[in-house]
């Protein structure tokens, strides 16, 4: 089944769209929010429970699966899918962010980037053709092209130099792709300058992407900012190909993005957050470890028909949590996802019945 991308449906007040990707691997409506799973799993959950959350497609990382245990044993034993038993379609990004997180330890060369491992201190060089390599061995479905991630700040300078280094990358991520059944996405960047993100779309496209992702944002620039991004660079990409926003997940930032575009999501948000007591309702934010919820025998979420709502209350879990229980960070992982899959599914309806501005105005004021 080769990759495919039809837009289904525009909202007619925003540029919120419906739409509908193939891949090998099945269909994901978008727009479409992605648990991260960097290690070859979603942390706390396992893929079945991703399947009853109503999860249609993860992200993997191409860095951490470098390291441990190794591209080609994965190559070996089947592919990422099978080696982590998960059926539907997966994203992995190129490292390029896991190895700018890293500072000093790595260091930007026109090849490529030199760096350290985090896990034994062993040095390696990422190029863009490695890169590929990497993600054609996992065999995901959908790879990211080798970019550089521009910090905040930048000054001009220093982000115009960035950008001619990751249009460069991306030629030589395209001209390394052998396996026809990935999508490969390009990447825009630019910082925080509008004028180098137009830069950016003018030099990208014409190479000749499946899709196309903002890079560089949610790095620590104000919000505003990247809203200013999002609503001025998202319009520019092709509309026959999904647009990803990369790394941005909080609830009210996917909305706002959809508005402007957006197809795909990721974050570690949902799953982080979980791990650490911080659970989402559609009314309030829940810090399940507070005293407050020590004797409330309601679930997270009245609305919400995750297993974990259905079956246990705030005080139950609270009790988890502060007694360090494995099952709190399960349960919690469980809730949190769900949530997530339930705010896209109802921005899809929202969109398909010609309503998703109403929704986005009532969203954001709760």
């Amino acid at each position: 089944m080769p990759f495919a991308f039809d837009v289904l449906q525009k909202d007619p007040l925003t540029a919120a769209r419906l739409g509908k990707m193939t891949t090998p691997h099945g269909v994901v409506d978008t727009p479409a929010f992605m648990p991260v799973g960097t290690q070859g799993t979603v942390k706390a959950l396992r893929p079945d429970d991703l399947v009853r959350a109503g999860a249609q497609i993860l992200l993997g990382n191409t860095y951490h699966l470098y390291l441990r245990p190794g591209h080609e044993l994965i190559r070996r034993l089947g592919g990422l899918h099978t080696f982590m038993n998960w059926q539907g379609p997966i994203l992995t990004d190129s490292g390029g962010f896991q190895v700018y997180s890293l500072g000093a330890l790595r260091k930007i060369r026109s090849d490529g980037v030199l760096f350290q491992s985090h896990i034994d201190g062993s040095r390696h060089l990422l190029t863009p053709q490695k890169a590929v390599e990497i993600q054609e061995a996992l065999g995901s479905d959908l790879q990211m092209c080798l970019d550089e991630c521009t910090p905040y700040p930048a000054t001009p300078r220093q982000t115009r130099d960035s950008l001619a280094l990751t249009v460069q990358w991306a030629k030589l991520c395209r001209g390394a792709k052998t396996n026809p059944d990935q999508a490969l996405f390009g990447i825009i960047q630019g910082g925080t300058y509008l004028d180098l993100r137009r830069q950016a779309v003018e030099e990208t496209v014409p190479i000749g992407f499946d899709g196309y992702a903002l890079g560089g944002v949610s790095v620590g620039e104000p919000k505003d900012i990247m809203y200013a991004i999002t609503e001025d660079i998202t319009p520019l990409l092709p509309d026959d190909k999904p647009r990803y926003l990369m790394g941005v997940g909080m609830p009210e930032d996917i909305v706002y993005g959809v508005s402007c575009g957006i197809d795909l999501f990721d974050c570690v948000v949902p799953t982080r957050s979980a791990r650490h007591g911080l659970l989402f309702t559609n009314t309030q934010k829940i810090v399940i470890k507070n005293a407050r919820w020590r004797e409330d025998n309601h679930p997270i979420d009245e609305t919400c028909d995750c297993y974990t709502c259905k079956n246990y209350t705030r005080a139950y879990l609270r009790h988890l949590y502060v007694a360090g229980e494995i099952l709190a960070m399960i349960l919690n992982t469980i809730h949190n996802i769900r949530h997530y899959m339930r705010l896209m599914e109802n921005i899809r309806a929202a969109i398909r019945e010609n309503r998703f501005s109403a929704f986005k105005d009532d969203f954001l004021k709760k």
